[in-house]
């Protein structure tokens, strides 16, 4: 991939952790699949199937998981939250 958009894990929030982990899931079903024709023709099949569903809820928990453990948990940036 010739463009360098991921510089860095950490995020402000956990709100902005969400929307990085997802945007990682996007981008690596794009990174595999590079044919934008495929990923539409795909798409209509796993949009109503529930196993689809879940195994892409599952995707973005772990690169949440990950934000998370390089934000450490946030704690650090919530002095009263979560010590």
């Amino acid at each position: 991939m010739a463009d360098t958009w991921l510089t860095s894990l950490i995020t402000e929030t956990p709100q902005e952790g969400f929307e990085l982990a997802v945007t990682l899931s996007r981008r690596g079903v794009k990174y595999t699949q590079p044919n934008t024709e495929v990923l539409h023709k795909l798409r209509s099949e796993y949009a109503e199937n529930a196993s689809g569903l879940t195994a892409a809820s599952q995707v973005v928990a772990i690169n949440f998981q990950t934000v998370a453990a390089a934000n450490n948990y946030w704690r650090k940036s919530n002095s009263g939250c979560c010590q």
